[in-house]
């Protein structure tokens, strides 16, 4: 069984789960510095561009399950800033919780879900979308970053 089989989304939410158990199990990991204001905001952002991306997915007809077919690539609106806005939004919602939250667990999550994506689901489907749409898929990853 491959990570790809999983879905982003519950990958993200099983790093939270994780999070908020050693974040009450293990408490001396204590507080650092919060940002609470600015976890919030980046939260909502990172909300904003993940419906962005999946919207403009639902609109085109695109399914959204990594391991599905594409029968269409999205390079207009958000997809002209990052390739990945879904997981870019989702991986910014997870550093807003951390922000908010200030303890180890939550950056531990965040990071670990931006590993898992940036090594295990974005090579997977960049090979997958290069074999689909050959050269067109070529010109459009180098005009655009993988996140930012």
């Amino acid at each position: 069984m491959s990570i790809t089989e999983f879905r982003p989304p519950r990958i993200a939410m099983a790093f939270v789960l994780v999070a908020i158990g050693f974040h009450w199990v293990v408490p001396e990991w204590g507080r650092f510095h919060t940002h609470p204001w600015f976890g919030i905001s980046l939260g909502i952002i990172g909300f904003a561009v993940m419906m962005w991306g999946w919207r403009l997915f639902k609109k085109h007809d695109v399914a959204i399950c990594p391991s599905s077919v594409t029968a269409s690539l999205i390079t207009h609106s958000i997809y002209q800033v990052s390739r990945n806005p879904m997981y870019l939004g989702l991986t910014l919602m997870l550093l807003g919780l951390a922000l908010y939250m200030g303890t180890l667990p939550f950056y531990f999550a965040a990071i670990a879900y931006f590993a898992v994506i940036n090594w295990g689901f974005c090579p997977y489907e960049e090979a997958k979308l290069a074999s689909t749409f050959g050269q067109e898929y070529l010109n459009y990853k180098g005009r655009v970053r993988r996140w930012l």
